[in-house]
């Protein structure tokens, strides 16, 4: 291939109008983004080289440079530096940067209500409550009963007690 064709061919390759929801990197250009969220770099035309700021060596292949051709993608922490350059000097490359944001933290979730930790100790209460009031009724029948037994037949009736004067 000649040099005149690799030009046509690379000039042919390029998008006319610039692509929806991306960003053009012109021809032997480079562009520094500093991203306040984490987020992904996406290639939508061209290659391009990506360099990250460190801490590097990490991971095998986490060297800081990575290139990056369409379709595919990085991802990007929040503060990260990160500068991205076409890898051609004859064609634009087009990128597009997707934040990738937190999911909201959901409210608590609303404890359900039991109503059985009211009913039972109710029923209990009401349980207690009426057998009070029976001993309460026992009560007051035995002290009537035994009041009678005194208007009745005087101190006879008492255990333990003997008439005055009666012999020991």
């Amino acid at each position: 291939m000649t040099a005149a064709s690799t030009t046509a061919h690379s000039l042919q390759s390029a998008p006319a109008t610039p692509l929806p929801g991306t960003w053009k990197l012109a021809r032997g250009r480079a562009v520094t983004l500093r991203p306040t969220t984490d987020g992904i770099l996406r290639i939508a035309h061209g290659r391009v080289w990506a360099t990250i700021d460190g801490p590097h060596g990490v991971g095998p292949s986490d060297s800081g440079d990575h290139v990056l051709e369409v379709g595919r993608a990085m991802y990007v922490r929040a503060g990260q530096r990160v500068v991205i350059e076409t890898w051609s000097r004859e064609t634009a490359s087009y990128f597009a940067w997707d934040p990738v944001f937190a999911p909201a933290p959901q409210p608590a979730a609303r404890p359900r209500l039991n109503p059985a930790i009211v009913l039972q100790p109710l029923a209990d209460l009401r349980a207690a409550v009426g057998l009070g009031l029976r001993a309460l009724g026992q009560l007051a029948g035995g002290v009537a009963h035994l009041a009678w037994d005194l208007v009745r037949g005087g101190s006879r009736g008492l255990p333990g007690r003997r008439p005055h004067g009666a012999p020991g």
